[in-house]
């Protein structure tokens, strides 16, 4: 059943014009009034009641696909483990590609991080149009691979701009809350753990992976990361694609 986001509170019963572009997919489709899909808010709004509705297009017109909401499953298809990406903006198809691959994988979100290697630079409305344009690939890959859950891609940082605001890691401060992510930074240097090795022990507790752009993060930045309670941790002996990189910790973390 084809499935679609719709960014808006639903409830059964109820009925909607689909989003702009839901509706051309519809249209695209060729369903028709009768035809039944499935909607998704994509859990990202205040009262979202999470999972997903069967619906039936009721309404064909021009331009405009009307729905009536019908029965609500509380489906949840999320990784045992939050994993949040930090990673370096890469080449225009290669983040393309991290992000499309990293929402089918099951990460809770991305920062695109403006490390001092990264190839491509961001700043005012092209920052802005890159970050939407990386949120509606984020949106499709959910519609694709069944997640009811679309992450959040956060606006672009450096390294300097993202410690400032969320500053040192630091432990639960009461009996039973929650703790806070594992910060871990994908390092090339000798004697760095393995990444099974640095999350061994500590269950299912989310992860910060924080990893670099084409030629990896600078020594400085390195450095940065590891005063503001990153740890580093290697994916083998072999060097990754700084695409590739990010996926494979997180394919390993959100599988174990």
């Amino acid at each position: 059943m084809p499935r679609f986001h719709c960014p808006a509170l639903l409830a059964t019963g109820s009925e909607l014009d689909l989003p702009a572009s839901a509706a051309r997919h519809v249209q695209v489709l060729r369903l028709q009034p009768g035809d039944a899909i499935t909607l998704f808010d994509g859990g990202l709004l205040p009262g979202s009641p999470g999972g997903e509705f069967e619906a039936t297009v009721v309404h064909m017109g021009r331009s405009d696909v009307r729905v009536r909401v019908g029965t609500h499953h509380a489906i949840d298809r999320e990784a045992p483990r939050a994993v949040h990406l930090l990673a370096g903006i890469t080449a225009n198809e290669r983040m393309d590609w991290l992000v499309e691959k990293a929402t089918e994988l099951g990460v809770a979100s991305i920062t695109p991080l403006m490390a001092e290697r990264s190839v491509l630079k961001l700043k005012g409305e092209r920052a802005d149009k890159k970050i939407a344009h990386w949120q509606a690939v984020a949106i499709s890959a959910a519609e694709q691979c069944g997640r009811n859950r679309v992450p959040l891609v956060h606006p672009a940082v450096d390294l300097a701009g993202w410690v400032r605001h969320h500053g040192a890691a630091a432990g639960s401060d009461a009996v039973g809350t929650t703790a806070p992510p594992q910060r871990l930074l994908l390092s090339l240097r000798a004697g760095t753990v393995s990444l099974h090795t640095a999350v061994t022990g500590h269950g299912g507790r989310a992860v910060l992976f924080l990893s670099g752009p084409e030629g990896g993060l600078s020594p400085a930045e390195e450095a940065l990361a590891a005063e503001h309670g990153f740890a580093p941790v290697t994916l083998g002996p072999r060097v990754l694609r700084a695409e590739t990189a990010p996926l494979a910790a997180l394919a390993a973390l959100v599988l174990t």
